[in-house]
């Protein structure tokens, strides 16, 4: 069983910035993938980011490339999601996920865990 925690998440004006959490606990956390998805309102959840057990693989979808970095700190236990130039369009809820094995993925279905998420609210 691992849990998940998200924090960081806010309210913000366009172009700025935004740094999420995600504590995990359990002994092992440098051995699951993590991945960042988020889901707005009367929309699917969607991938945002993912990282390799070690942190030496990321990928982004397109519409986050540039702006997001997705970091991991296994000393801690904890994955980062740092958000700059913020949109309207990245309002949501942000959940953190645990892919237990190596592989990245962007498909929400082949991750095993998930935090309760938090909200990040970007005004224009």
């Amino acid at each position: 069983q691992v849990q998940l925690v998200e924090s960081g998440g806010g309210l913000v004006q366009a172009g700025g910035s935004l740094r999420l959490s995600c504590a995990a606990s359990g002994r092992t956390f440098s051995s699951y993938a993590m991945g960042w998805f988020r889901q707005a309102p009367g929309k699917e959840r969607e991938f945002v980011a993912a990282i390799s057990r070690s942190g030496g693989i990321t990928y982004y979808a397109d519409s986050v490339k540039g702006r997001f970095t997705i970091s991991r700190d296994n000393a801690k236990n904890t994955v980062y999601l740092q958000m700059n130039s913020l949109k309207p369009e990245d309002t949501a809820v942000y959940y953190c996920a645990v892919r237990l094995g190596s592989a990245l993925d962007i498909k929400g279905g082949r991750y095993d865990y998930w935090g309760q998420g938090t909200q990040v609210t970007v005004s224009s």
